[in-house]
């Protein structure tokens, strides 16, 4: 199976987007914490998934520029 680059940019930023949800869900959860432990892993967690977004707009950025670089040439 064929992914375009087209597709990939597509699918990484929809992963992203769903990533980003996931952080946003754990950053949101802080303030209910009391115990310090379990508000330190929720703080790793949210992160965890920034940075996975983080990826995942990287991978759509890059195969974004190969899609506008590459010509119907190659």
């Amino acid at each position: 199976m064929k992914i375009t680059a087209q597709m990939s940019a597509v699918m990484a930023i929809v992963f992203a987007a769903i990533c980003l949800g996931f952080a946003y869900s754990g950053f949101a959860a802080l303030g209910d914490i009391a115990d310090p432990a379990q508000a330190a892993d929720a703080h790793g967690f949210a992160w965890f998934w920034t940075g996975l977004a983080a990826v995942g707009v990287l991978i759509g950025a890059v195969s974004w520029w190969m899609a506008r670089t590459t010509g119907d040439d190659a």
